[in-house]
């Protein structure tokens, strides 16, 4: 990604203004629910990531849309990671959803669907415990694994006045499909945010992933970085925007050495949230 495009991404959050919560506790209230994969609201991410590596580039699209449900007295999250990848030279993507280094490919990737039960009340820890299933979905065996997977995804989460702090871990096994080889991959995301202001924070969320039957040296890919974001609203609509950069400590041969990440997130408050904000 061209140094040009990455201040055009920079300056289009700095720009983009909108009109919060009418008052402070609600905007406070939306801004923490923003940073919370499991809060009880409508979320659909829209994730744009640039890849640099030695022997090649890549482009991801991901759209990532959260809906809930109330089942006795639980809220069910349901979770979609949908993937596009576009690659120039040989690149092996970082996200889990991708599977060995390819070469000039582009197409839909794999998908994964995550089912989190959560309380509905939950306490000053936020829990959520369920399941997550890969399909294969992917357009291009380059893209994907050809196999079904499925394992135990959860997460914890804890805000503390301005600070969340929490982390997300699934690990998914294959148990059918026509594909070679077998799957047994684990994606563990720290989540760290602090509110500055004004819909302004400062954001850290690396996918850091282990590819526990690759060889010795290509399992781990390991991220470090963050980015700035602002939640703010397009009439009366929250949207998030974010800019982040990641710079890769462990990573396969084929694995990028940094990426850049755009993000646009629409908000849907539902529930409490949601009358709180009409009051």
């Amino acid at each position: 990604m061209k140094l040009r495009t990455v201040l055009f991404l920079l300056a289009l959050l700095l720009c983009c203004s909108g009109v919060m919560a009418q008052d402070a506790d609600q905007e406070a209230a939306l801004a923490k629910a923003n940073q919370n994969p499991v809060a009880n609201m409508i979320m659909v991410p829209l994730e744009f990531w640039h890849h640099e590596g030695t022997n090649g580039t890549g482009f991801t699209a991901v759209a990532k849309p959260v809906i809930p449900a109330s089942v006795g007295g639980m809220n069910l999250i349901n979770r979609f990671i949908v993937p596009y990848a576009s690659i120039s030279g040989i690149l092996q993507l970082p996200d889990t959803e991708f599977g060995s280094p390819a070469i000039g490919e582009k197409g839909l990737g794999d998908i994964t669907y995550q089912g989190f039960l959560s309380p509905a009340n939950p306490g000053s820890l936020i829990w959520g415990a369920g399941l997550a299933l890969q399909m294969p979905t992917a357009t291009n065996d380059a893209l994907g694994s050809n196999l079904w997977s499925a394992g135990p995804s959860l997460l914890a989460l804890k805000m503390q006045g301005k600070l969340v702090l929490g982390v997300l871990v699934m690990n998914v096994w294959d148990f059918a499909g026509s594909g070679d080889g077998s799957i047994n991959k684990m994606t563990m995301q720290p989540i760290l945010s602090y509110q500055l202001g004004d819909g302004w924070y400062l954001t850290s969320t690396p996918a850091i992933t282990a590819t526990w039957n690759a060889d010795s040296g290509e399992k781990w890919n390991v991220p470090l970085g963050g980015g700035l974001g602002r939640l703010q609203r397009i009439g009366k609509l929250p949207v998030d925007l974010k800019i982040a950069y990641y710079s890769y400590v462990s990573k396969p041969t084929f694995g990028p050495d940094w990426s850049v990440l755009f993000g646009v997130k629409f908000l849907i408050p539902t529930g409490e949230l949601r009358a709180s904000m009409q009051q």
